[in-house]
């Protein structure tokens, strides 16, 4: 009777649900972290872990592998949810955990999801039971931890980054399903095609799994997987498969590209729909910030100041005003010229850090606050800008091996002009170098 119960309870969970890992051989991705030797199956095997936040997008395993791990260490396990928690409900349950800790060793682990919608005040009444050891904090965020999570927390946490699952780890997620899953592996389930259910889940594992059931779901019979299936289906119901995933990522990845493309009727619609769907503001607004340096950058230097003017304004007035500041940035970036030089030269850079590791600084504009050091030739031989005309005199700043490396070059913009003809100036023929 039992083993029968099970089953149909088993059957009526989504799909999602009944494929979720229960142990670290069956978890999907992530082998940066839980791989062999990987620094935290390196810990689970030796049965003690310490407090960590888990960074990443929805459907990459955060909540699956905390309760993986709590599980195989057998330590008492507490969750709570940071949308409908608050303090109250954290000092209870570590009250909980002090009580039963006389019941093991290990501490208990207290797992809380979305941690970044967890107010100051909140997080500030787990301060003490993490720093104490009274409970092993593990927290699942998909925003970064350095904007939402308060500094002393975080700075007794190790962060953890997850990755979006590639392609092979979906395939494999996709074909363990139909083989494996107590509903699907009765039907007679045929993949010819996977482009578009890949393309759909954008690296995320519920989201393939919403979507391979509500597609096996519309059928009736044999189920041939194709592409125009997967399409046909989702464009009947678009957002069965996973409103918030979509919410969250496709539109504001359309509310980006919208504001890149110069197109700001786009990019207030999809701002609109984000609103509408109840996105944090929060959210918005830092996507605001970072469009502002990455993609209007130095033609149109203001605009990273509005966007972050429009970040504080937010914070300041809250909802539903704060709609306004955020409409008027939108505005304002879409409508700006663009360039990207910025953002491409600290990549270019960072590649040729990278490449050629720690350069030696110039003798010349090395810091000699001592004697000794003025006696090895520190500073010797700096000449100070502000004692020569137009505060410019050429000297050497990069390192010997690369004196003659370009990593920023100047795009068409009026005001990027300007700064590069002055560069030309100052610098000649190094700067009348064109990119790649």
């Amino acid at each position: 009777m039992y083993f029968s119960y099970l089953c149909i309870w088993n059957m009526s969970q989504p799909l999602a649900e009944r494929m979720r890992p229960r142990t670290l051989d069956d978890y999907i991705g992530q082998q940066h972290l839980v791989g062999e030797g990987a620094v935290l199956r390196r810990m689970i095997d030796a049965g003690r872990i310490s407090s960590f936040i888990l960074w990443g997008p929805p459907g990459v395993g955060k909540t699956t592998l905390a309760h993986i791990i709590a599980n195989r260490l057998e330590t008492p396990f507490y969750t709570l949810s940071a949308v409908t928690s608050g303090v109250k409900d954290v000092r209870d349950v570590i009250d909980k955990a002090q009580k039963g800790r006389f019941f093991t060793e290990a501490s208990p682990i207290l797992f809380i999801d979305e941690i970044h919608r967890f107010s100051k005040s909140q997080q500030d009444s787990l301060l003490g039971a993490v720093e104490r050891g009274i409970v092993t904090l593990i927290g699942a965020t998909t925003e970064n931890p350095s904007f939402e999570v308060i500094r002393p927390l975080l700075s007794r946490c190790q962060l953890y980054v997850l990755k979006s699952l590639d392609k092979d780890d979906l395939l494999n997620l996709l074909y363990r399903a139909i083989t494996t899953d107590i509903v699907l592996k009765e039907r007679h389930i045929e993949v010819r095609e996977t482009g578009a259910l890949l393309r759909y889940s954008g690296g995320d594992a519920r989201k393939l799994l919403n979507i391979l059931e509500l597609v096996v779901e519309a059928e009736s019979g044999d189920v041939v997987l194709t592409d125009e299936l997967v399409t046909a289906r989702l464009q009947q119901n678009p957002l069965a498969y996973d409103k918030d995933g979509e919410m969250h990522y496709d539109i504001i990845s359309a509310f980006i590209k919208s504001i890149r493309g110069s197109d700001p009727d786009a990019a207030i619609y999809w701002l609109a729909r984000m609103i509408e769907g109840g996105e944090d503001p929060k959210f918005i607004a830092r996507r605001l910030v970072i469009s502002a340096a990455e993609d209007i950058g130095l033609a149109n230097p203001n605009a990273l100041l509005l966007a972050n003017a429009a970040f504080d304004a937010v914070q300041k007035i809250g909802w539903p005003e704060g709609r306004i500041p955020l409409a008027e940035a939108t505005i304002y970036l879409a409508t700006s010229p663009k360039s990207n030089s910025a953002y491409l030269a600290i990549d270019k850079s960072l590649d040729l850090v990278r490449r050629t590791g720690n350069q030696p600084v110039p003798l010349h504009i090395r810091n000699a606050p001592t004697s000794l050091m003025k006696e090895l030739g520190y500073h010797d031989g700096y000449k100070y800008p502000h004692d020569y005309p137009g505060h410019f005199t050429p000297q050497q700043y990069l390192p010997d091996a690369l004196q003659n490396e370009r990593l920023w070059f100047a795009q068409l913009s009026p005001s990027e002009q300007k700064l590069y003809e002055r560069m030309c100036q100052y610098w000649g023929e190094r700067y009348h170098k064109t990119g790649d």
